[in-house]
């Protein structure tokens, strides 16, 4: 099979650059469903052009491009041992190219392998069938949505829903409530695999599985069907949204998946997935490793319809207020921005993730950050012929992992906005408050998109922190984003959540009988 690492590689590409049509159908349905000039709206437009431009680009269309999961499929005599070794060269190739960001961390010591590789990483499963072809099927699931699985063990008390037992109608409470927790920190509108039964490791695993299903299959379950068919109607009007902005599209896909359990155990797992719904497969020659088909029909048969870039922007209900800041910023323009108001950034800016967060609380900064921006963002990173960084995708990471710093953060640095996805708590909003700082929602996965604000790397600390979380200092024009945490008390988060809270408590009652 001498070309089955090169198909491998190729695998790799098109799951990170190109989402496939029935995602793409999926993402086109929900712009029709959105009114016009709406948050949502505008950002699923924003999502559509940053489709085209990775696919365009060949460049990741999120640059958290996650955990490489690949499940295999292989005629009874193959050589898997050989398989993962080819499979392990083409990962650390296309980390390499800057198809894939370096994702692999050791838990202890917290050093990044800088090639994907290492224990666990990438996720590997092989079965036999009885087939003479072999079939890979790859998925990228972004670290943001991975933290917003859930898992429940019946019975059950959820929020706004009640008790929650052990049959079809607590199965039922338990994936309404997975998709109201998520709001919009795994990058809403997603998809969601359910797997009922099994223990805490094969119930998610079978969870993970359902998202392998095309998004337009039917279940040959009938009563799993109605179940998919109830979420699908009923989740989409907790008006949650794109983003966690509001709207009518909160969820854009449910698969559930069955299989038994212990007496003892009924867990109902929930693999949530973001609109960046990056999976693909290939079937391949045995023989001579070259790809004979692709699983998934490519996204290039059906191109985004493009719109008016729109990175953010106010309700179409109120007028619109938008604001170009120049860093550094200053207190007086932090406390006349209000929820709603689209914010334009230009000048120096600085990443900064969980590593930078915690080192930051014990230590001085190496450059000057009052008045500053700090971009929750891990981006891909490639060098050009001149040896220079230049940045490939880089979009917003969930900031709510940084609750626990970033309004201390804020007080000693003088920090004047902070920009991510999927909002932060009260310790940071009460921060905002006394301080005279603002947050920034942008929108999550469009890593092509905000690349192009990046005119110029200025300069890079931390580099061992590896690629994603270190501090880098770059020259920004146009950098777009929506006022969603104020100076003032105000939160758009908090509001969605409260208001969806609501909406939830009306699907308490018995459906499935």
């Amino acid at each position: 099979m001498q070309h089955f690492q090169e198909s491998i590689y190729k695998l790799i590409v098109e799951t990170s650059t190109n989402l496939p049509a029935d995602v793409r159908e999926a993402i086109q349905a929900a712009r029709q469903k959105e009114d016009e000039g709406t948050r949502s709206a505008l950002s699923l437009s924003t999502i559509a052009n940053n489709i085209h431009m990775a696919e365009c680009n060949v460049s990741p269309i999120c640059q958290d491009t996650g955990m490489p999961t690949f499940i295999i499929h292989t005629p009874v005599g193959a050589n898997q041992i050989v398989m993962k070794k080819q499979i392990l060269e083409a990962i650390a190739q296309a980390t390499k190219d800057s198809k894939l960001r370096p994702n692999s961390v050791d838990s202890l010591t917290g050093e990044n392998s800088g090639n994907n590789l290492g224990p666990g990483t990438p996720v590997i499963h092989f079965e036999q069938w009885e087939r003479d072809e072999i079939e890979v099927k790859l998925i990228l699931k972004g670290g943001g949505c991975e933290n917003k699985n859930i898992q429940y063990s019946l019975p059950a008390e959820l929020e706004g829903l009640g008790k929650a037992g052990r049959d079809l109608d607590g199965i039922r409470k338990c994936i309404m409530h997975a998709v109201y927790q998520a709001q919009g920190q795994g990058c809403s509108a997603g998809f969601i695999g359910v797997g009922i039964g099994g223990d805490r490791t094969s119930g998610y695993e079978l969870a993970k599985q359902q998202l392998f299903r095309k998004v337009d299959d039917v279940n040959p379950n009938e009563d799993l069907r109605k179940l998919e068919d109830y979420v699908m109607e009923n989740a989409n009007q907790l008006g949650i949204g794109t983003m966690g902005f509001g709207g009518q599209v909160s969820l854009l896909g449910c698969k559930v998946g069955v299989m038994n359990r212990l007496p003892a155990s009924f867990f109902v797992s929930v693999a949530y997935n973001c609109w960046a719904f990056r999976r693909q497969g290939v079937l391949i020659d045995a023989n001579t490793g070259e790809i004979n088909e692709w699983v998934y029909t490519s996204g290039t048969d059906l191109p985004m319809k493009q719109d008016e870039p729109a990175a953010a922007a106010a309700d179409s209900s109120a007028e619109r207020r938008e604001f170009v800041l120049n860093t550094p910023i200053s207190e007086e323009q932090i406390r006349e921005l209000k929820v709603g108001d689209v914010v334009i950034i230009n000048g120096p800016m600085h990443t900064g993730r969980d590593a930078l967060h915690k080192y930051l609380m014990d230590h001085d900064s190496p450059v000057d950050l009052n008045g500053s921006v700090i971009y929750h963002c891990g981006p891909v990173m490639a060098k050009d012929a001149e040896g220079n960084w230049v940045v490939k995708a880089a979009g917003p990471t969930t900031s709510i992992r940084e609750e626990p710093y970033q309004g201390d953060i804020i007080k000693k640095f003088g920090i004047r906005a902070v920009i991510g996805k999927g909002g932060m708590g009260p310790k940071t909003l009460k921060a905002l408050q006394e301080h005279g700082a603002v947050y920034l929602n942008a929108i999550g996965g469009a890593a092509q998109y905000y690349a192009e604000c990046f005119k110029k790397v200025e300069g890079v600390d931390f580099m061992e922190f590896g690629i994603p979380e270190a501090m880098w200092h770059l020259q920004t024009e146009g950098f777009a984003a929506i006022v969603t945490m104020d100076s003032h008390g105000n939160s758009l988060h908090a509001e969605v959540e409260k208001n969806s809270l609501e909406k939830l408590t009306q699907f308490k009652e018995p459906v499935f009988k």
